[in-house]
C-alpha cells in the first residue's frame, strides 16, 4: 500500500468544527492578535448545517465575547416570556408551579434562538476579524508528532466504496497548528481517538449521553405565543426511560418541537423516535400542532454527564472544547453559552503561550480555568441531578435534585456530595429475554410521521459511491450477538432508520443505510457491544439544516 503524501499548510491555531465553541476560540483568538493565523474547519456544507440545539440560549457567553452583539445584528430577538413546566399523564397533564424552582433553572432573561443561524452570524463575525473559515471540509485523521497532536487532515474525498482510490481522488491537506482546538460536539471522532490514546476518561465517571430530536412547526397564528417555553416530564416514557420534551415559540408562527430520551434505558425494545411521534398525539400538544405543518427534523446525541464526566481536557498540541469536552447543564438544558466559554478560555490560554514562544505543549491553563472559573461554578451546582434521575427515577430525582440545587445555589455545597455515575449508556442496555416489546402507534402522517419521511426534512445528503463511514469492527456481531440476546437495538434507537435487520434465505442480515445518517452518534454511544465505530464521511455530507 502506497502512503499518501499530501500538501501541508501551518497555521498558529487549527480549530476542527464551527460550533459556538469552536467559533468563540477563533473570534477570541484575533480579538486577542490580530496577527494569529487561525483557521476553522467544518464538515458541513456551510456553517450551520450541521447545527442542531433546543436552544434557549444563555447569553453570558456570548456577552464576554461580544459585548455589543444585538448592535451588530445577531439572530438573538425572541426573549423568553413564559416558562412553563409540566408533568404529563396519558390524557392530561399537571403544571408545576415555578417557585419552588432554584434561580438557576429560571429562564428570564435567555432568548429562544436558531443556533444553526447564530452559528452562521459568529462566523461573519469570526470573517470579518480575518479567521479562515473552511466549510465541507472533514476533519478525518489526527497528525501525529509522537504524543504530540501537530495537527489534522481534511478534504479528503473520491474515495470508493470499497476504499480505494477514485478517478478524481483527493489525497486532503495536513493543516498543522502550533495548537489545535477539538471543538467537533458530541463524541467527535477525532476527540475519541485522542481521549482513547491519552487515557482522558481515567479517573473520571464514564460520560452520560441523551437523543434529543426535533422539529420545527408552522402553526395557526392564533395559537401562537412568542417567547413561551414548555417543558415536560412523565408521558409517554414513564419508567421506561429518563427524558423529556421541550416545545419553544420563536417568531413567524414557528415553534420548536423537541424530545430528548436519556439513552441509559434498558429495555432493547424501547424506540426513542416513536416515543417522539407518540408525545405528540397528548392532548396539550396535538391541540397545538393541529392545522400546522412540520418543516424541518434533526437529531443528534446530547452529553449529560456534567461535571463528573468531564475527561481531561489537554495533551501535548490539543485540547477539547465545547460538548467534545461535556459541558452541556443538563437541568438547565443548555450548553451552548459553556461552550462559548470553552472556547474564549482556550483561545485566552493558547494566545498567552504562542506570544510566550511556546508551541505544541498542553494547555494546562485553559483547564485550569475551566476548573475553576464559570464554567465550573454552572456545573457543579447541578452535578448530582443526573445521576440522582438515574438511580432512583424521575420524582425523587426531581425532589432530591430540587433541594440538591438549593442548597448549592444558596450555601455553595451538597449534602450528597458528589454522587458518581454508573456503568455506559452501552452497558445499562438489557438483554431482550428480560423485557416486553413495547407496541407503538402508526403514525398518522399529520401529527406524527414515519422515520424515512422525517429523515427527507432534515435534507440529508450523502454520496452513494464513497466509502460507508459507520465501520462495524466485526461485521458478524450484529447478527450473531446482537440480534439474539438483544433484539439489534440499531433498528430501533437510530433516529434516521440507518440500520435495518432483513430477511433473506440465507437468514437475517443486516444492513446499513448510510446515506440517512444524520450524524447523532447514538450508534456509536448506545450499541451494546460497542462494534459500532462512528467516523466522519467526506466533507459536506450530511444534514444540511436550514435553521436548527
Amino acid at each position: 500500500m502506497t502512503e499518501v503524501t499530501r500538501e501541508s499548510m501551518e497555521y498558529d491555531v487549527v480549530i476542527v468544527g464551527a460550533g459556538p465553541a469552536g467559533l468563540s476560540a477563533a473570534i477570541r483568538l484575533k480579538q486577542i492578535d490580530p496577527e494569529l493565523e487561525v483557521v476553522v474547519l467544518e464538515k458541513g456544507s456551510e456553517v450551520g448545517a450541521h447545527i442542531l440545539s433546543g436552544a434557549v440560549l444563555d447569553t453570558s457567553g456570548l456577552d464576554q465575547l461580544i459585548p455589543d452583539w444585538k448592535d451588530k445584528g445577531a439572530p438573538i430577538t425572541v426573549p423568553v416570556k413564559k416558562d412553563n413546566f409540566y408533568m404529563l399523564g396519558e390524557a392530561g397533564a399537571m403544571r408545576i408551579p415555578n417557585w419552588p424552582m432554584p434561580p438557576l433553572m429560571s429562564n428570564h432573561g435567555k432568548y429562544i434562538v436558531s443556533m444553526g443561524n447564530v452559528c452562521r452570524w459568529m462566523a461573519e463575525q469570526a470573517e470579518g476579524l480575518g479567521v479562515e473559515i473552511f466549510p465541507g471540509m472533514a476533519a478525518s485523521e489526527i497528525v501525529w508528532d509522537g504524543d504530540r497532536v501537530a495537527g489534522v487532515v481534511a478534504g479528503e474525498f473520491g474515495k470508493e466504496a470499497d476504499g480505494s482510490e477514485g478517478p478524481g481522488y483527493e489525497p486532503g491537506m495536513e493543516l498543522r497548528g502550533k495548537y489545535v482546538m477539538i471543538a467537533e460536539g458530541v463524541r467527535g471522532s477525532l476527540a475519541k481517538v485522542v481521549m482513547e490514546k491519552h487515557n482522558l476518561s481515567d479517573g473520571h465517571c464514564p460520560q452520560k449521553f441523551g437523543l434529543g430530536m426535533k422539529e420545527i412547526w408552522e402553526i395557526d397564528p392564533a395559537k401562537h405565543r412568542e417567547g413561551t417555553v414548555t417543558h415536560t416530564m412523565g408521558w409517554p416514557l414513564n419508567g421506561n426511560a429518563g427524558g423529556g420534551s421541550f416545545i419553544y415559540h420563536l417568531e413567524n408562527n414557528q415553534v420548536y418541537v423537541g424530545f430528548v430520551v436519556h439513552l441509559n434505558y434498558e429495555n432493547p425494545y424501547l424506540y426513542p423516535y416513536m416515543e417522539f411521534q407518540r408525545f405528540k398525539h397528548h392532548p396539550m400538544v396535538a391541540e397545538l400542532l393541529e392545522g400546522g405543518k412540520r418543516v424541518a427534523y434533526g437529531a443528534r446525541a446530547i452529553s449529560e454527564g456534567g461535571w463528573q464526566s468531564i475527561p481531561k481536557l489537554t495533551v501535548p498540541g490539543a485540547v477539547l472544547l465545547g460538548c467534545s469536552a461535556g459541558l452541556v447543564n443538563v437541568p438547565r438544558i443548555k450548553g451552548n453559552h459553556n461552550a462559548m466559554l470553552s472556547g474564549i478560555a482556550a483561545a485566552e490560554a493558547a494566545a498567552a503561550a504562542i506570544k510566550g514562544g511556546r508551541s505544541g505543549d498542553e494547555l494546562t491553563e485553559y483547564e485550569a480555568d475551566l476548573r475553576s472559573g464559570p464554567i465550573a461554578k454552572d456545573l457543579k451546582k447541578v452535578r448530582n441531578v443526573k445521576p440522582m434521575w438515574s438511580k432512583w427515577g424521575m420524582i425523587p430525582s426531581l425532589v432530591f435534585g430540587g433541594f440538591d440545587m438549593w442548597t448549592n445555589d444558596l450555601f455553595g455545597f451538597s449534602l450528597f456530595g458528589t454522587l458518581k455515575h454508573g456503568k455506559s449508556d452501552a452497558k445499562a442496555t438489557g438483554e431482550a429475554k428480560n423485557f416486553k416489546e413495547i407496541e407503538y402507534p402508526k403514525p398518522d402522517g399529520k401529527l406524527s410521521f414515519d422515520r424515512l419521511t422525517n429523515v427527507s426534512f432534515s435534507f440529508t445528503n450523502h454520496e452513494e459511491s464513497q466509502p460507508c463511514h459507520l465501520k462495524l469492527k466485526d461485521p458478524s456481531v450484529p447478527i450473531s450477538v446482537n440480534l439474539p440476546k438483544y433484539a439489534e437495538p440499531a433498528q430501533r434507537y437510530c433516529p434516521a432508520g440507518v440500520y435495518e435487520v432483513l430477511e433473506s434465505a440465507e437468514g437475517p442480515e443486516f444492513r446499513i443505510n448510510f446515506q440517512n445518517c444524520v450524524h447523532c452518534k447514538t450508534c456509536d454511544i448506545k450499541d451494546p457491544s460497542q462494534n459500532i465505530n462512528w467516523t466522519t464521511p467526506q466533507g459536506g455530507d450530511g444534514p444540511n439544516y436550514p435553521n436548527m
